[in-house]
């Protein structure tokens, strides 16, 4: 419940989802600093949720301490340069460089993690206690009308408009295909951020009018709708706050061919469902080539798209999902005295009705409780 600092009485073990926005998790770790418990990281780099935390509510102290306890000396003399403004917000501008995760995982019993990679920050931070690694859940897919904004092809980019989501790059790689393919339309989706001047990019990639369709701030159903009317989702970042992107994953669920940055969890993604671009010198032509591969390709896009709703399918479930969640509660809360508290159930239930030990179905019962590793 939001706003709750305090878990209910009687509970075992308290599960706590961060990322890394104040506005929505900063009440969360509050609750989770009075009540230590298992974390579910949705971020790894966690500066801006911190600077939130303390800079925010205006307790520059929290934040120095914050920044010695994991920097030391320079790390303290770092944020007294912030808070006397003499170099910009580091959450702003070096985020990645001083994730301040510790603020978060000293307080964890043990973490729930989507991608390999965050779990090997959080060992390779000193992080003492079990990670599991658990995939990002997509959620069932309803019958989805596709809304189709261009008549030709159309690339789909999903979030945020900024020069992390490389949309710089993204918008030099579009012109440079449209060339030899005028009929693509780029397709962005998603708020742009103060400071970043799309208009002139455009204008100086002669995008401005025709050749990219602009759509601001969506809701759920909106977004399901254009990311089904697109043939292509691109969703590149760099640097990358060690998150999963929950738009990939709408992706997947719905077939769309994917381009990813070759960096953090999107590495991790299977190379017959995503091309993936590295960042450096050669990112624009990269990009490029590949956008013309799946402008040009049908049968690449299309057996693409099915390998990604096989492993939306096969990874992702909710249902499987879920029980990876169970089985990390269980074993965080004690998997041992759970199993013996679920045989004691069992068996005053079935003392209740009338079944002994050595009845037919007290041995299907066992047998039964085998399967799910309950009993002997």
């Amino acid at each position: 419940k939001r706003g709750r600092k305090k878990a209910p009485r009687g509970t075992d073990v308290s599960l706590y989802h961060v990322g890394n926005n104040p506005d929505a998790h900063a009440w969360i770790v509050d609750a989770l600093h009075r009540e230590p418990g298992v974390v579910v990281l949705h971020d790894y780099v966690l500066h801006h949720l911190v600077a939130g935390m303390t800079v925010g509510r205006r307790d520059g102290h929290a934040y120095l301490d914050a920044m010695e306890r994991e920097y030391g000396v320079v790390g303290r003399l770092l944020a007294h340069g912030v808070l006397d403004k003499r170099i910009p917000p580091l959450w702003e501008s070096r985020p990645a460089d001083f994730p301040l995760s510790s603020f978060v995982l000293e307080h964890a019993t043990g973490l729930i993690v989507h991608s390999r990679t965050v779990s090997e920050l959080a060992r390779a931070s000193g992080f003492p206690g079990p990670v599991w690694v658990v995939p990002h859940p997509a959620w069932p897919v309803d019958q989805v009308a596709p809304v189709r904004l261009a008549p030709g092809m159309v690339i789909g980019c999903f979030g945020g408009v900024n020069a992390s989501k490389r949309i710089p790059e993204l918008l030099q790689a579009t012109a440079t295909v449209r060339e030899s393919h005028p009929e693509v339309t780029l397709l962005l989706v998603g708020p742009t951020s103060p400071g970043f001047d799309l208009d002139r990019r455009l204008q100086r990639l002669a995008l401005a009018e025709e050749g990219v369709v602009r759509e601001g701030w969506a809701d759920e159903r909106r977004l399901w709708s254009l990311m089904a009317g697109s043939d292509v989702a691109v969703n590149l970042r760099h640097p990358t706050m060690g998150e999963t992107s929950g738009s990939v994953i709408r992706a997947l669920s719905l077939g769309k061919p994917l381009v990813v940055s070759d960096v953090g969890w999107f590495s991790e993604l299977p190379d017959e469902i995503a091309l993936k671009i590295p960042t450096g010198d050669d990112e624009v032509n990269v990009l490029s080539s590949a956008l013309e591969l799946l402008v040009s390709r049908a049968d690449v896009r299309e057996a693409m798209g099915a390998a990604a709703v096989d492993l939306a399918r096969r990874e992702h479930d909710v249902g499987r999902v879920a029980e990876l969640y169970t089985a990390a509660l269980e074993e965080s809360a004690g998997g041992a005295a759970v199993a013996d508290a679920v045989l004691r159930d069992v068996s005053e239930a079935a003392a209740e009705v009338g079944i002994s030990g050595d009845a037919a179905e007290a041995k299907e019962i066992a047998r039964r409780l085998a399967e799910v590793e309950l009993g002997t």
